[in-house]
């Protein structure tokens, strides 16, 4: 028969290699999965709202842009005119942040888009 101490190293040695295998299954499908998920999302806001201040810088040089997050702040003569989202989630349009209007697309607009939107709000 088998002494107690031995039932205890073996009991230890398949719960270290059951870890061992849950750490290296966990490592390889979960983390890349999650990183590739986020890191596409990311970026796909990210140039939508860095292509929309480009074009603000282009076609309209009197405004100035300030980069946050998930939007882009329009600023013009040091006082903040809009700003702008781009969000799937939430409906075309506009709405009101105490003074500031917020202008949501739902991909970058075009320069006729922007002209309009920042003359209606100025």
């Amino acid at each position: 028969m088998i002494d107690g101490i031995w039932w205890l190293v073996i009991l230890l040695a398949v719960i270290a290699v059951l870890w061992f295998i849950a750490h290296l299954r966990g490592t390889k499908s979960n983390y890349k999965d999650k990183n590739h998920k986020l890191s596409a999302t990311k970026s796909q806001a990210n140039d939508s709202l860095q292509k929309t201040a480009v074009l603000i810088k282009q076609h309209f040089p009197d405004y100035r842009t300030s980069r946050r997050a998930k939007h882009l702040l329009i600023v013009k003569e040091g006082k903040k005119i809009a700003m702008i989202t781009i969000d799937n989630s939430i409906a075309v349009g506009q709405r009101r942040l105490g003074d500031v209007p917020i202008i949501n697309y739902h991909r970058v607009p075009n320069r006729a888009q922007l002209s309009t939107d920042l003359q209606d709000v100025y």
